[in-house]
């Protein structure tokens, strides 16, 4: 899939989901309103149902107008000519209410006019099935006539209850959209695992094509029946398939090390050794190519406790990738420096380098699987993107942690922290 490709469905995506979900909030809001609407003829006509009731009871002529008003989306005032009592008028708003299959929490209050404020204020839970005096004491309405008042407190989530249909489709277009965005997120992570596997195919072509084309070379030389007369060009030429060979070997070894670390098959072998033991020993392992690029390496270790408990190829590998890394990512000449120290029952071991350092989004992937540091299109820097993965997973096993700090230009430090025992 080309990049190009990619795009486009990503902006097809996106439209689609906003579509989407433009769509359902416009139609799920249209639903509310219509539900809204007829809630509140509903209460107007039992409402006004109730007054005509009064008007009778008080026997008094009816009102030409329409006495119910509704103030607020939840607050209805009626308007009667007379006093009302508050028990009659309970159980007459239940009758009709009941009717119309209103099935909302209300509060209801008449107003006094001697005292010119809202009295009697009771509230009704249908979904509880009881009455009580309510704490909420009704507004005042501007008139200074006869009328009571009935108030939902809790209208709009009583509106949403009852759109179940429409809860419904909400919550399948979310999860639609959620495998959506999931689906997509894989597709992406797909994409990048295949740039990152065609990166490592690249790598892996170069690096193993060099010695074998070495080592072609001098078997043709070898073939020559007269280079027994010269054993100089022997020894030399045996050497080189020698040492090529030895290179193809650890390239493959390496490949097969984190082909075994991925299925948890590490088979750490852990013993009590030494820390500083182990540091001198990969340094004396990294000593030829740090010869050869002019290094200068120091040691300072300090830590009072070095023991640990590791195994002791798998830690001695792993410090010196973490040498053979400063040596190869250097534009100068090598200058490294290690360090150990002990806190907490712990000991860490800091590689510290002058490298060409790591920015801070590359500082978040370094230990990923077959990741390299982007250098353009150049292959002056060796390696299958290994190293760091494989550091990683090996101080994880030993139940350590490893972290770096580093600025692009300022080199890198590698601080790697275990148990003493």
């Amino acid at each position: 899939m080309s990049r190009n490709t990619l795009k486009i469905i990503i902006i097809l995506a996106a439209v689609s989901i906003a579509g989407v979900t433009v769509t359902q909030v416009y139609w799920v809001r249209k639903a509310f309103d219509l539900k809204e609407n007829q809630f509140n003829r509903d209460v107007q006509s039992a409402l006004r149902t109730v007054a005509d009731r009064i008007y009778e009871i008080n026997k008094t002529p009816l009102s030409g107008n329409n006495p119910v008003q509704q103030v607020s989306t939840n607050y209805f005032v009626v308007l009667v000519n007379g006093p009302v009592n508050s028990s009659v008028l309970g159980f007459l708003i239940s009758s009709e209410f009941e009717k119309r299959n209103i099935k909302a929490d209300y509060e209801y209050g008449v107003y006094d006019c001697a005292d010119q404020c809202m009295k009697g204020g009771t509230a009704v839970s249908l979904h509880q099935n009881k009455t009580t005096a309510s704490l909420a004491e009704l507004p005042t309405w501007k008139n200074d006539g006869y009328y009571f008042g009935v108030q939902f407190p809790r209208i709009e989530a009583n509106l949403i209850s009852q759109m179940g249909i429409w809860g419904f489709s909400s919550a399948v277009t979310l999860i639609v959209i959620f495998f959506f965005v999931y689906t997509l997120l894989v597709i992406l992570r797909q994409k990048r695992l295949s740039e990152i596997q065609k990166d490592f195919i690249n790598n892996m072509t170069h690096e193993f094509k060099t010695p074998l084309s070495t080592i072609a070379i001098s078997s043709e030389v070898l073939r020559d029946p007269g280079i027994t007369h010269t054993p100089e060009r022997l020894l030399n030429y045996a050497t080189i398939i020698q040492t090529e060979s030895q290179r193809l070997k650890q390239h493959v070894e390496r490949v097969l090390q984190m082909a075994r670390l991925e299925k948890s098959d590490v088979g750490l072998k852990k013993e009590r050794l030494d820390l500083h033991e182990l540091i001198r020993e990969a340094v004396q392992n990294s000593s030829v190519t740090l010869q050869e690029k002019n290094g200068r390496m120091s040691l300072q270790l300090d830590a009072q406790h070095s023991f640990i408990e590791a195994d002791k190829l798998h830690f001695t590998n792993v410090l010196f990738n973490l040498i053979d890394n400063a040596i190869k990512y250097n534009k100068n000449a090598p200058e490294l420096s290690i360090k150990t120290g002990n806190f907490n029952k712990q000991v860490f071991v800091e590689v510290q380098d002058n490298g060409i350092g790591i920015s801070p989004e590359n500082q978040k992937k370094i230990f990923h699987q077959f990741y390299r540091v982007p250098t353009g299109n150049l292959h002056d820097v060796k390696g299958f993107g290994l190293g760091l993965n494989y550091v990683k997973l090996i101080v994880e096993a030993h139940r350590g942690k490893i972290s770096v700090e580093s600025q692009p230009g300022h080199g890198c430090i590698f601080r790697i922290t275990l148990s003493t025992t």
